[in-house]
């Protein structure tokens, strides 16, 4: 196998598919990338098992052929090379010569045919949409996904394909992100599935905001298809808990806030938190919001922030990270905090189509 590429070239698609490969592996192969070369262009390959990406790009190819280098080595290497021009020849015991200006690697390979391959989706669900619209739902949501590995099913983004409507939810018990997307397909591709955090990490890295994605939802597994990229997964099996219960009724208040100065004024008021005292007071009064953090070993930190608010004074408090982590992943300037009482789910609405329920904390008086 010979061919020759640019290092920028070589090292983008390397990158974009390197993420997969585990650094604890007992299968020495699954350390590897696998790159075929022919017709003009180089695949490159990389599993876990669990997850598996492809990605194409193009070369000028001499010798077709296939081999399996370390990946993470490979990357290092093709990083440093002084020039911009790449040539690599691997001989038939595996072994690649790369050359790049005065550089010279010699790297051991594994031969291709050891290399798992990725799942066919012959027969599966497909379902097509805007790459921008999935990487707009995945980054309103991912970040409420449960890393507890003893409720595995929570360790995943529920996707439900449901009456023309693609619903995305991610919680860890003491928050809820969901976002909801109109999409067109055939009744009988209903599917409830959870894909998990690996996966959804990995095709966030891929996804642009130009192009089409389509979804192939197989027998336990599915795949992303983007054009010069694939990645495939398997899914979570198990039932996720009805997410429906938990987003409280009709609120008592709904109150307009500006998205980004509440952002900075959360951040800079809990600044002053500590392990043993992690929550920030919402003391709400007539068209005055105080936003309050108290650690008694620490100190205090109280802003004022101007809002439209009539209703009675109340003082609700919050998890500050997680009041925050959506914030910084929306995108609107205005954001809608539903309230019904001191002890009540809030809920952060933004547009029609985003909702996020977040578990109050206790309030030391």
């Amino acid at each position: 196998m010979k061919f020759s590429i640019s290092k920028e070239a070589f090292l983008t698609a390397l990158q974009q598919v390197q993420h997969v490969v585990s650094t604890r592996t007992t299968l020495p192969i699954l350390s590897n990338v696998l790159i075929k070369a022919g017709n003009g262009q180089l695949q490159f390959v990389t599993t876990d098992l669990d997850v598996g990406i492809s990605g194409t790009v193009a070369a000028e190819v001499e010798e077709a052929g296939a081999t399996t280098l370390p990946a993470r080595k490979l990357v290092s290497i093709i990083r440093e090379l002084p020039a911009d021009e790449v040539e690599v020849t691997v001989d038939e015991r595996n072994v690649a010569h790369i050359r790049s200006g005065p550089s010279f690697f010699k790297v051991m390979g594994l031969a291709a045919d050891e290399f798992p391959p990725l799942p066919t989706f012959s027969e599966a669900r497909e379902f097509k949409l805007e790459q921008r619209v999935l990487k707009d739902c995945l980054r309103k949501t991912s970040y409420a996904i449960s890393t507890d590995e003893t409720r595995y099913v929570l360790n995943g983004i529920l996707c439900s394909f449901k009456e023309n409507m693609l619903t995305m939810v991610a919680t860890d018990g003491r928050r809820l992100a969901m976002v909801e997307q109109e999409l067109e397909f055939p009744q009988s591709n209903e599917v409830d599935i959870i894909i998990p955090t690996k996966a959804v990490n990995e095709v966030q890295r891929l996804l642009e905001d130009e192009g089409e994605v389509t979804l192939k939802v197989g027998s336990g597994q599915i795949a992303f298809d983007l054009g010069d990229f694939f990645l495939a997964s398997k899914l979570i099996e198990g039932n996720y808990p009805n997410y429906r219960q938990v987003i409280p009724g009709e609120a008592r208040e709904r109150i307009a806030l500006d998205r980004e100065p509440l952002l900075r004024t959360l951040g800079r008021t809990s600044l002053l938190l500590s392990d043993k005292s992690n929550s920030v007071k919402l003391h709400l009064t007539k068209d005055n919001l105080e936003v309050v953090a108290n650690a008694p070993d620490v100190g205090e930190a109280r802003e004022s922030v101007a809002i439209n608010y009539k209703g009675a004074e109340m003082t609700i408090a919050f998890n500050p990270e997680f009041f925050m982590a959506p914030l910084r992943n929306l995108v609107s300037d205005e954001v809608y905090l539903h309230l019904i009482d001191e002890i009540s789910p809030g809920v952060l609405r933004s547009g029609t189509n985003f909702l996020y329920v977040l578990m109050p904390m206790r309030v030391n008086s």
